[in-house]
């Protein structure tokens, strides 16, 4: 088979039932569940705020989870969000949806890759900690650690390159291996629990209220379940039915919510002696090293010794895999998607013979390849700005959902794309106006790094609208306007959030200096210096805030115009071409004039008005909010003798006679516009200058043919009829009257004619 043969065969159908859970399972709960889930939940709710907050969360997937299966039995194609957004409401849509879920996808996959070497710190020990680089943002980098890093992403993509089967075989065997050893871990823990003499206690944090817990754990729940619709964008390779895929969805946000209830609980339920409850542990683990930083390590340590440690670090291993393996297959299905539109080259469409995007696999590795040289306190950053992506991304699937559900008529979709829409929108507010709402849970980098990512996507479109051939980009101001209101506001919550921080760092400086002195008397020019200082640091750092996030807006306002006036050029070219290529569909090509194709359009526009008048007209209210029919005529004319000159000097004789008679029609009437609605008939619809003078016109006219006859000059005859009001009901009417004038008047030119010989 010829790579063209291959290529054209597309995706095919292998992902099995099993196979589509582990794919959901494996990419909505990876590295951070059993890692990071104690800074991310328990610290800002508790245990019964981060229970009932997940499970509120996860029903609202569930209800995301329907928009998407409507939607992928809509539309069964690669891409899953991109394409929804593009059919339902155009290309430019489509891109937008597509940027931000490549962030959000690719985030996730760098996220559970970088984890590796903190895998390896907690478990192995330092033996990848050789070749020490640098320090970027507090984070050492080692040559060792990235070296591991690339090993793991060679490998992953090298399964996802050779074998569906064998990555699907592999994907399935890791996640029932998380799904069993968390399990058992949890059933460890609650068999074991009652002799620890442990405190599940406080349930709640106490200074904040029980409901501004769970609704803040609620509103990261895109973070939470982020890629339990990966398998949106493998429609094409199901072998089973689509309408079976919300219950893999449904299964697939259960397991992982009952699968974070047992961290939590697992988490909370056992602490080292020297502190007084799991509470004051959780804010003190990151201080920590080896087991006693990972609370849940510890707690499975504590009720089933070393074994309960190596089942949960089988665990992590099986959430890095299925991480790895679900949004991999994610991204590669997206930019095969993307490159099949020509977002992205088309080279990445390309599907080998084992109907796999292989070189869309070699982009997901390509973009991941800088990644580890920025450290995980960057990337953490990174992953925080999936939180807004993906609420961004569910929000338009769940608007493409609700209107397809209007055209269809469909009322249960309608009522569940209107609710996750809604919710969406809130959970976005309560995320960028952590002012309004609450305090911020993000910090001053992710708000910074949106932005960027956000002036990024102007950019890339520019290169789009440049090699859109097609001209399917570029339509709908009103995204680019609103990516523009997103950047504005997300640049003045980091420029808030920054002088915040500069000013909580002035006060941190004064307030040590003044422990550092001691009881001192404030009159000391010393102490009015050192304040002056941190006032004027505190100024020019609040400066540089103002000026790069000026600068931020600038730019994207210049990108945004930038591309308005491209795309303002390059529909004033189509609307050029169009109307070329309609002059070319409506003139005649041996007169010039229009053509008969041109006079039925026109005709019926004169039908329409003549008969929204004639309806209106009964109606007095009516008749003043129509313009009437302005007055008009129609002539038409009708060559005498083409027959004879074509049989007695050939057709090319013919064709000058039936130019002269155009040119002759069109000098008398040089204010209307003349029709060839046949080989040697023409019509002439008066108005204006010609219709006020058509008497006069019509008889000049008839002296220059009476003229011609016994000549070599061309000899036409003529017929005007008025459009009557009262009497006419279409055009038709008033062109059959001058008809009839017309073949009079053909046969008294032919009477005279014969009188001349």
């Amino acid at each position: 088979m010829s790579s063209q043969q291959s290529n054209a065969a597309g995706l095919s159908p292998h992902i099995s039932p099993a196979a589509a859970w582990a794919l959901s399972l494996g990419t909505t709960i990876g590295w951070g569940s059993l890692v990071v889930t104690s800074n991310t939940y328990l610290i800002q709710a508790g245990p019964a705020g981060s229970i009932i907050g997940l499970i509120i969360g996860a029903a609202i997937m569930l209800i995301l989870a329907r928009n998407y299966h409507y939607m992928m039995n809509a539309f069964p194609d690669a891409g899953g969000a991109y394409s929804y957004a593009k059919e339902m409401f155009g290309y430019d849509y489509g891109f937008l949806t597509s940027w931000f879920l490549v962030l959000t996808y690719a985030a996730v996959l760098w996220a559970n890759i970088t984890s590796l070497p903190l895998f390896a710190r907690y478990f192995i020990g330092d033996i990848f900690r050789a070749g020490h680089l640098y320090t970027i943002f507090g984070y050492e980098v080692y040559a060792g650690e990235i070296v591991l890093i690339y090993t793991a992403l060679a490998l992953t993509v090298l399964l996802l390159a050779l074998s569906r089967k064998l990555t699907s075989y592999v994907n399935v065997f890791f996640a029932v291996v998380l799904t069993v050893c968390i399990t058992a871990c949890f059933i460890g823990m609650m068999t074991h629990h009652g002799s620890s003499g442990m405190s599940y206690e406080p349930a709640f944090l106490e200074d904040k209220s029980a409901l501004s817990q769970i609704v803040r754990i609620a509103c990261i729940s895109p973070w939470a379940f982020i890629g339990f619709e990966n398998l949106s964008h493998c429609a094409e390779e199901l072998t089973f039915p689509r309408t079976r895929v919300l219950r893999i969805f449904t299964a697939a946000i259960v397991t992982a919510t009952l699968l974070y209830i047992f961290v939590f609980l697992l988490s909370v339920s056992d602490y080292p002696p020297e502190y007084s409850s799991w509470l004051e542990y959780i804010r003190d683990h990151g201080n920590l090293s080896g087991i006693k930083g990972l609370p849940a390590f510890y707690a499975a340590q504590y009720y089933m010794g070393q074994t309960g440690v190596n089942i949960l670090i089988t665990a992590l291993f099986g959430l890095i895999i299925t991480s790895l393996i679900g949004n991999s297959v994610a991204l590669s299905r997206l930019f095969y998607s993307l490159s099949k539109d020509s977002v992205l080259p088309g080279q990445f469409a390309f599907i080998s013979r084992e109907h796999i995007p292989s070189r869309a696999l070699l982009l997901v590795a390509a973009v991941t390849l800088p990644i580890p040289f920025f450290g995980r306190t960057a990337i953490g950053w990174i992953v925080d700005v999936t939180t807004i992506g993906a609420t961004l991304v569910y929000a338009i699937v769940s608007a493409s959902a609700l209107k397809l559900a209007g055209i269809r008529k469909d009322r249960t979709e309608a009522v569940t794309g209107w609710a996750g829409l809604i919710i969406m929108v809130l959970f976005e507010a309560y995320l960028l106006l952590p002012g309004l709402f609450t305090s911020s849970s993000m910090e001053k980098e992710t708000f910074f790094l949106f932005v960027m990512w956000g002036i990024l996507g102007f950019i890339f479109f520019r290169n789009i609208l440049r090699r859109d051939k097609a001209k399917r980009f570029g339509k709908s101001l009103i995204v680019w306007i609103g990516l523009l209101s997103m950047v504005l506001l997300i640049s003045l919550i980091w420029m808030s959030q920054s002088m915040m921080s500069s000013t909580n760092t002035a006060m941190e400086n004064i307030h040590s200096y003044y422990i550092s002195e001691g009881d001192v008397s404030s009159e000391r020019a010393e102490d009015e210096a050192f304040i002056e200082t941190q006032i004027g640091e505190l100024r020019a750092a609040n400066g540089r805030t103002i000026f790069v996030a000026t600068g931020m807006f600038a730019f994207s306002l210049m990108i945004l115009l930038t591309n308005y006036t491209y795309m303002n050029r390059r529909q004033r070219e189509s609307e050029e071409a169009l109307g070329h290529a309609r002059a070319i569909a409506y003139n005649d090509p041996l007169t010039g004039v229009k053509n008969k194709r041109a006079f039925t359009d026109r005709e019926k526009e004169m039908d329409d008005h003549i008969k929204a008048w004639s309806e209106a007209s009964s109606d007095q209210e009516g008749a003043s909010q129509t313009e009437p029919v302005p007055p008009f005529a129609v002539l038409v004319a009708d060559l005498n003798g083409l027959k004879h000159i074509n049989d007695t000097y050939g057709h090319k004789a013919g064709d000058e006679y039936i130019r002269s008679a155009s040119r002759l029609i069109c000098e008398s009437f040089q204010h209307s516009p003349v029709y060839r609605i046949g080989g040697d008939e023409f019509v002439v619809l008066l108005s204006g200058r010609d219709y006020e003078n058509r008497d006069t016109i019509l008889s000049d006219f008839n002296r220059t043919v009476e003229a011609n006859i016994g000549t070599d000059n061309v000899v036409v005859a003529a017929g005007i009829s008025d459009y009557v009001p009262e009497h006419d009901g279409s055009v038709h009417a008033v062109f059959e009257r001058a008809d009839n004038l017309m073949y009079t008047r053909k046969q008294q030119l032919k009477s005279m004619g014969a009188r001349s010989r």
